[in-house]
């Protein structure tokens, strides 16, 4: 069969940073080895996507596209969504070759499977999480497909949404074949972000109240053999010149051990690369710090969310105010710059809380000042996705109710502190500029 693989797209503008779409990628693979015929398309590397689109889909012809939806909505407090180019997206294939069967994933679909199918007719099956046995056997049964993990398909009216696999053996992991899709496209499209992933693991064993990673890919962690990971980065790094990979993991340095293994392999190899992950706190010490150092990672960028113990127990993080500050002590002694993400005017915000988060942003950039090693502080309201805790809180709360739809951009982000957020990016800036300039 001829399968068309399509990234839709997952940035606003060709301008903004983009990433090598790996899970296309990697399902490609995994239908090429089963016989079928593949082409990728990603959309999001186009100046006239649609054009290059109509032409792949009149010149390849294919009998079946996979599409992958994998953000709705581009985060950071934008308003704007995703969820109309993919809807274009998917009614101009619709349109300009109604014979193929249409099935849509990723990880945008895999949160609002039943609303998309249902508002888009055309989709003939979606799967959900997962789908590198899922998405072989459907096109193997595609006109009657028997029961299987993830998959949504139409019962009448209604669409039923079967639970998803988050069973994958890492240990039969085999990487994307690049070849299908050249990582030389990727190079120098970016200023910040590494444009190449790599996946160490799956899974998440936290319960952070934003969070659907454990939905999406599990409670066990499932780590990939660490010579793997690093034959993986090897090959790119020699065929094809890549210096600097992002870790896709949740969370790179939790099982404790998992990460510093491939440190090690990484210097016994002597492989110059860069890379970045984001990290937990509270596994950092002294020595896995340097290790990381060593063994080329290029920013130490965590998510503690909360400014206060306040905001991080309300979030569900399992983490100290003490513990980030430990390991923040520790990055900042180091060369590498380090990315901080919170969330502000969570659940419970007081006056109190507010100057809790003044005064801790504020030992941040006094911990960094001496190497002016911090990159920046990055401050959001929460995004409401369905299934979370937050979710659930701000039902209770009225912040939203059963008209709001979810779907498009809503943050939790309730009066009388809805405006803090802006204030503390003040206090951010001005200490972030005046760092780097050298300014007391």
């Amino acid at each position: 069969m001829r399968v068309l693989m399509i990234q839709t797209p997952s940035v606003e503008e060709i301008s903004q940073e983009r990433v090598y779409p790996i899970g296309i990628v990697l399902l490609a693979g995994h239908l090429q080895g089963h016989g079928h015929e593949i082409d990728i398309l990603d959309m999001n590397l186009e100046r006239d996507p649609f054009g290059v689109l109509k032409e792949k889909l009149l010149t390849f012809q294919p009998e079946a596209i996979g599409l992958s939806l994998r953000n709705i909505d581009p985060l950071g407090n934008k308003t704007s969504s995703l969820i109309a180019p993919f809807i274009v997206t998917v009614r101009f294939i619709a349109t300009v070759l109604p014979q193929a069967k249409l099935i849509v994933g990723g990880t945008g679909f895999s949160l609002f499977p039943e609303r998309l199918m249902l508002e888009l007719p055309e989709l003939d099956y979606g799967i959900v999480g997962e789908a590198e046995v899922s998405f072989p056997a459907l096109l193997s049964s595609i006109n009657d497909p028997p029961p299987m993990p993830g998959l949504c398909r139409r019962e009448g009216s209604r669409v039923h949404v079967s639970p998803p696999a988050t069973n994958f053996d890492m240990a039969n992991y085999v990487p994307a074949n690049r070849l299908l899709l050249d990582p030389a496209l990727y190079q120098g499209i970016n200023n910040y972000v590494p444009t190449i992933g790599i996946e160490a693991k799956r899974g998440c064993a936290l319960n952070c109240a934003y969070c659907v990673y454990p939905q999406l890919q599990g409670k066990r962690l499932r780590c990939r053999p660490t010579t793997a990971v690093v034959d993986e980065m090897e090959l790119l790094h020699k065929d094809y010149g890549i210096q600097s990979f992002h870790f896709t993991d949740p969370v790179l340095n939790v099982p404790h051990g998992h990460l510093e293994a491939i440190c090690e392999e990484l210097l016994r190899r002597k492989l110059k690369v860069r890379w970045d992950g984001f990290l937990r706190e509270d596994q950092l010490n002294d020595k896995n710090v340097a290790l990381y150092e060593r063994a080329g990672c290029e920013c130490f960028s965590f998510s503690p969310d909360g400014l206060c113990q306040e905001s991080l127990d309300v979030l569900g993080k399992n983490l100290s105010e003490a513990q980030i500050l430990k390991a923040a002590s520790l990055v900042a002694q180091t060369d590498v710059v380090s990315v901080y993400h919170f969330m502000v005017n969570v659940p419970g915000e007081t006056e109190k809380t507010c100057e809790k988060s003044i005064q801790f942003v504020e030992r941040l950039y006094e911990m960094h000042s001496k190497k002016k090693n911090l990159g920046t502080i990055i401050l959001n309201n929460i995004r409401i996705l369905p299934g979370t805790k937050i979710e659930k809180i701000a039902r209770a709360q009225g912040v939203i109710d059963s008209e709001t739809d979810l779907l498009y951009p809503t943050y939790y982000n309730p009066k009388p502190f809805s405006a803090f957020r802006y204030k503390l990016e003040t206090i951010q800036q001005c200490r972030n500029v005046f760092m780097w300039q050298g300014v007391e």
